[in-house]
Formats: structure tokens, sequence, C-alpha cells
């Protein structure tokens, strides 16, 4: 016998026949023998629903409020496959975030799982239930509801599955794996069997949507092993685990994209120190976190300071950086939404040389200009004009010879 724990996305849940379908699906693992932690997603489409009724009422809905009304989508499908799995003849028992509970801190819409009480829950499975508990949601110290950002329910999951020394967590989706790129862009692009944490945390981080970052985080930490599957399918998807040495021997995995972000410049800041840190500090105490960051060579004691956020938190970090461009006397703020970051991910990329450069020369080729850089020891991403995305993407993963049968 072992302990499955297994997610399910909106998608998964989307409607009542998918719903029934994962409730097969589950009863299948759960027949083999097998105890069953099941997290679940709102229905697809739900969430976005709630968030546009909050941004209705007002454009900087109060945080709390807003975890609270958009916590509720999860409680719709945790009761929906619960009373399907009864109405099959099977224990079940759906559980919100709160009732387990699980502890976070108190920064809404995007709190950090601090600790998960497991005795309800160990209880429960000894009694042979089928736990069914809600994605994405937790509850603070003081009994607030909060939630994890989205894709949290990644997070909840693998969360866990570490909390319950799992055997393995299932993480179920409308595709059946990672792939070496956007299938919907190359239609070549070919699926992984095996990725390793850190490489699946560059590939999350840089915009690929397949698990959220702090899901692979937690995996990585507690050594949780992630099957990344279709529930469409009965496919064998892609295992995230520790790294080996068939990983390494791969130059490159995968090529990841992300049109999710925005660009803010300060222009003319004087260049001395502590300037960066008077831009930067107000938004990292606003919960905004920045992605990309170049400053440039300073020419008559003056500098410009570029740094990318999220589309997300883009006019709330406009707002607060027009007022340090005023503290630090910057000439002007200017914008671009019209960006994408393309990246390449790879272990092995750490034993050889020349990669960003083969990576340069094949966008130069196509006349792509590169606004930014940052890298990694396994990962380089660039940010280009949003309307070369797919052709870099394209360009990208035949250059690096990432088509074929299945790693």
């Amino acid at each position: 016998m072992a302990l499955v724990v297994q997610k399910y996305g909106g998608t998964s849940m989307g409607t009542i026949e998918r719903i029934r379908n994962v409730a097969k699906r589950v009863i299948k693992t759960y027949d083999a023998g097998n105890d069953m932690v099941v997290i679940v997603s709102a229905m697809s489409g739900e969430t976005n629903k709630l968030v546009a009724l909050a941004n209705e009422v007002t454009e900087f809905p109060d945080n709390r409020e807003y975890d609270v009304l958009v916590a509720s989508g999860e409680q719709v499908s945790i009761a929906l496959l619960a009373m399907c799995l009864k109405s099959m003849g099977y224990k079940a028992k759906s559980y919100h975030g709160w009732q387990i509970p699980i502890i976070t801190d108190n920064v809404f819409s995007k709190a950090r799982i601090e600790e998960i009480d497991d005795k309800k829950v160990r209880a429960d499975l000894k009694e042979g239930t089928i736990i069914i508990v809600a994605g994405f949601q937790g509850v603070d110290r003081e009994g607030n509801v909060t939630t994890l950002g989205r894709g949290g329910s990644d997070t909840s999951a693998v969360a866990m599955a570490a909390a319950l020394k799992a055997d393995v967590c299932e993480i179920y989706t409308d595709v059946d794996g990672v792939y070496t790129t956007d299938p919907n862009i190359c239609t070549d692009a070919r699926k992984i069997e095996k990725v390793s944490y850190d490489e699946m945390l560059e590939m999350a981080s840089l915009g690929a949507k397949v698990l959220q970052i702090r899901s692979v985080e937690f995996a990585k930490k507690y050594n949780v092993d992630i099957h990344v599957r279709s529930s469409f399918n009965d496919n064998p998807g892609t295992m995230v685990t520790k790294e080996d040495k068939d990983m390494e021997a791969v130059l490159v995995s995968g090529i990841a994209y992300d049109k999710n972000e925005a660009k803010i410049a300060v222009m003319r800041v004087p260049d001395k120190p502590g300037i960066a840190a008077k831009i930067l500090s107000p938004l990292s105490e606003a919960n905004i976190s920045v992605d990309m960051i170049v400053q440039n060579v300073s020419e008559d004691s003056f500098t410009d300071f570029t740094f990318t956020v999220t589309k997300a938190d883009f006019k709330k970090a406009l707002a607060i950086t027009k007022e340090s461009a005023k503290e630090v006397e910057a000439k002007d703020v200017m914008t671009d939404e019209n960006i994408s970051k393309i990246s390449i991910v790879g272990v092995g990329m750490r034993s050889h040389a020349g990669v960003a450069t083969k990576m340069f020369e094949t966008l130069a080729k196509e006349g792509i200009n590169i606004q930014m850089i940052s890298t990694s020891e396994i990962k380089v991403s660039v940010v280009v004009d949003a309307k070369y995305t797919e052709l870099a993407v394209r360009v990208l993963h035949d250059a690096f010879g990432l088509a074929g049968a299945a790693a």
C-alpha cells in the first residue's frame, strides 16, 4: 500500500462529466490498494470570473477580502468531487485549507505555507476515507483565509505530499508532461521523460505553465517526486526528480517563453551608491517581485535603470516607481508592455561553453534584437519584442536540436 497525492487542475474539473472522470481515476488508484489525498482547483474559468467581479467593484480590491472571494472557487470543486465519490459508494471527505489546517503567512494573494497539521487527514486515511482538499488556499495564524497565488494548487499538492511523506505526487493537467517547448508553437516539440528539480524550477520561473514554481521548490526541498500527467489519457508523463548523469549529458533541455512581463525604465538616474535600493525597496515592501534588472554604463554621472515585473503587478509597480523616481531626481520613467522573455534551460550548460553565444547568434540571424540578458549556470534569458516570440522559440528549438522522439 502506498500513499498517493493527486492534484487535478481547473481544466480537469471543468464540467460535471470531467469531475466524474476524475472520480473514476481516483477510484482506480484507490482500488489498487492506495491511500488517497486529492487536491483540486476551481472549475476552469471560475477564478477568472471572481477576479473580474472584484475588479468591477474597485481597481485595487482590499487584499483580505480578495482572498476570501477567490478562495470560494475551490469550495465548489471539493464538494462536487466528494459528492461524486460518495454517490459511487466510496468514503470521501472534503476539506478547506483552513480546516486541515494549512498554516500560511499573512501575505494575502501570495501567501507561503509555513506548516501543515496532518492529524485529521491521517485519522481519516486510517478509516479508508478518500480526502479531498481545496488547493490554492490556507489560513494565517489570525484565522484569515489566504491564497497562494495563481497556480497555487500545485504548491498545495506538493506541500501535502511532503507533510504526509507520500510515495508520489501526481499532478494531473491538460497536458501529458513537460515538453521541450510549447507544442502549440513547435509541433515537433518532444515530451521529456525525466527532468531535474533545478531545470523545472528554471522552466517554471521562465513561463512554462506546466508546474507552479513554488511547488517545485517544495519538491526539491523535501525530495518529493512529481509525476506530471494528463487527466485525459493514461500515457506516462514526465517525472520531476533529483538530477542524475543522464540529465547532465543533455546540453539544453527546453526553451521557455513568457509574455506576461512588462518593462519599466527609470531614465537619467544619478549614478551613486544606494540608488538601486531606493528604487527597488518600495517594490519589495509592496510584495512585487522584480525579475530582470539592467543598469547602463554611467555617462556624465547618470545612468538608466531598467527592470521587469509581471503584467499583473505592472500598474502598481509603475505608480510606486514614479514616486521613487521623483525622490532620486530621475529624468523620466518609461515603460514597455509589449515584450517577451525567451529562455534556454539545461543542466548540461554547466559544463559546456558557448551556449549563450549560439543563442545570440541564432537570434541575430533572424534580425531579433535583444533588449535585456540574464543568466544562471543552467539558464540564459533574453527580453525581445513580443512580436518575435514564436519565431525566437522555433529557431532556438531547431538550433539546439530539441525536435525528435521522446527523451
